[in-house]
């Protein structure tokens, strides 16, 4: 009996584990919102650090690198809190939103490359050109605007053109005068 409540000791005071997610958690957040930008794809900065801590937070607890489950299960619920609160918080104050996500960021425009974002993104030009390809773009010269987003995803717009060989739009017939 005593050794199933050696699994629920406490070896740390609760607000200890709470303190040390905190740290933990704020530092890579910064990490990687300020050191990744927007190499992870979909995923947001905040949930790919939530799912690495947590896998972490619940793997000691459950390999026993703790003195107790509880713990573990105090470090987990710092983590789920503070994911939940930076949710919660970028949802509904537009600041928020913008220091944990960075805005997209215009990559090319009017067919001519922002050479400043590219650098700044850290973008080669092969890296671009690929990724208009992947778009369905040829040619540089045919992008009238090609975004950088949040998620690491290029958004291309082409520039529409009067090209007599391309296939026309269905139109709607002009309605007749009323009498």
């Amino acid at each position: 009996m005593s050794e199933l409540m050696d699994l629920f000791a406490r070896e740390f005071p609760v607000w200890h584990m709470v303190v040390r997610g905190t740290v933990v958690y704020w530092f890579l957040l910064l990490v990687f919102r300020f050191l990744l930008r927007r190499d992870i794809g979909s995923m947001g900065v905040a949930d790919l650090l939530f799912v690495v801590l947590v896998a972490d937070a619940s793997s000691n607890a459950m390999q026993g690198e703790y003195k107790s489950i509880n713990d573990g299960l105090v470090l987990l619920s710092t983590l789920i809190g503070w994911n939940y609160a930076l949710d919660w918080l970028s949802f509904r104050f537009a600041p928020v939103a913008r220091f944990l996500e960075p805005l997209p960021e215009v990559l090319v425009r009017h067919g001519r490359a922002n050479r400043r974002a590219l650098k700044r993104e850290m973008v080669t030009m092969e890296e671009l050109e690929g990724k208009l390809r992947e778009q369905g773009v040829e040619d540089i010269a045919e992008v009238r605007i090609a975004r950088l987003e949040s998620d690491g995803t290029l958004s291309v717009f082409k520039i529409r053109t009067t090209n007599p060989d391309a296939p026309l739009k269905a139109a709607k017939a002009p309605r007749p005068p009323l009498q």
